[in-house]
Formats: structure tokens, sequence, C-alpha cells
């Protein structure tokens, strides 16, 4: 409800743009380990992949902007122009973008024991103590071959910590679009004060870590299968 004029407005829109181009022009050599996996791909396959990446990249950037706007409104206790009707977004927002049916999400009990092994790895890149799988990493169960050099092509970026730079980045632009958003969001009134911190937890540990990691793989992994598929 609070969040229901912002999610299309041309602010998303152009904070998504500018996250995909961050990552595009990002130094170094992106997932190039992964491109030769890529390109062993079926053309029809490598496309299933690009379209399920992109289908999680446009949920990470939107859940980026509009949960970090949230979590403001949160933080304050108030309902930051709640009690204002949003001024009109006179620019055009991104247009909808037809979506092909994703495959069916696979359960971790489900998977090969090889496989659900290297799903488990490719989660425990972001937090080894961390339990929580993104599903990003499972639904990329469905192209076994492409997870150990996905794991490769990672792994140095992590202990590097690029993704970490990546990810900070990410949230500086989910930052900027929160300060813009925060007039188009119509809270039904104040937070309850008793959820405030555990709610404020979880929005630091998924929006402010785990989604904008998984925001820069996948936008990483996009580039990548836009060189496999040239």
């Amino acid at each position: 409800e609070t969040a229901r004029g912002a999610i299309r407005s041309a602010t998303v829109a152009e904070g998504s743009a500018r996250m995909v181009a961050l990552v595009r022009e990002a130094p170094g050599e992106g997932l190039a380990a992964a491109e030769p996996a890529l390109r062993a791909l079926p053309p029809e396959e490598r496309a299933r992949v690009a379209d399920v990446v992109r289908v999680y990249n446009r949920g990470n950037q939107v859940n980026l902007q509009v949960l970090t706007a949230v979590r403001r409104i949160i933080a304050s206790g108030a309902p930051d122009g709640a009690a204002e009707r949003p001024a009109p977004d006179t620019k055009a927002s991104a247009p909808t973008v037809a979506v092909t049916a994703m495959p069916p999400l696979p359960r971790m009990d489900a998977l090969p024991d090889a496989v659900r092994a290297e799903v488990s790895a490719l989660a425990a890149l972001h937090d080894p103590s961390d339990p929580v799988v993104p599903s990003l990493y499972r639904h990329l169960a469905l192209w076994p071959d492409l997870l150990p050099p996905l794991r490769d092509a990672l792994s140095p970026l992590f202990a590097e910590g690029r993704v970490a730079a990546l990810r900070d980045s990410l949230l500086g632009v989910a930052e900027e679009s929160a300060a813009a958003l925060l007039p188009r969001l119509t809270p039904p009134g104040p937070f309850p004060a008793e959820h405030r911190d555990a709610v404020l937890r979880v929005l630091a540990i998924f929006p402010g870590k785990l989604i904008a990691e998984m925001a820069a793989v996948g936008l990483l992994l996009d580039a990548e299968l836009s060189r496999a598929g040239s």
C-alpha cells in the first residue's frame, strides 16, 4: 500500500537504468570465466537463462529503490507525506516489459546432491554463516553445468571485495532514488512502534545486503550473457 504509487514511477525506471550502467561500466573482466560455459549452451537455452536472469534483475532493482524508501519512513516513525497527495510524475515511466513464463523454481531438497552442493556453495559466497539461498541460484540449478564456472568466476570477485563495492554503489543509487520517492509514498499511517526494530533489521539484511549483492551478481551475469550471445 505504501509503495503502490512509486513502483512504476520514472524515478524507479531511471534508477534501474543507472544501476545497469554502473555495473556494465565497472572495471575488471566481470564474469569472463563463466563465458565458455554460457557459449556452450544451445542458443535457445542461453536465451532461457537470460530471461530468468533479467526477471530477477528487474525485481532486484525495483526492490532496492522502493524498499530503501519504505525503510526511511519506518525508521522515522512518521508517515512522511502521507497526508499529501503525491505530485504526478510528469516523466514517462518505464514501459511494461513482456516477461517469458518463468520455469518452476526447483526445491533444494529435490536437487541431486552434487547440484544442491553447488547451489549452497554459491549462497555461501555471500555469508557462510547464513543458510538463506538466493532464488536466482536455485533457478540456475536448472542448468547445472553453469554452476561450477559461475562459482569460479564469482569467488575472486567476493574475495577481492568487488561484489561488496558494487553492492555499495547500487545502494548509493537506491538511496538517491529513495529521497526522490518519499513524496510519492502513501503509508496508511505511522508504522507500529513495537515492530519497528524487527522490521528494520530485516530490511538491513535483505535490501541492505543480500538483494543488493544479488543485483550486482545478476547484472554481471546479464552482461556476460550478452557477450556470450554476440
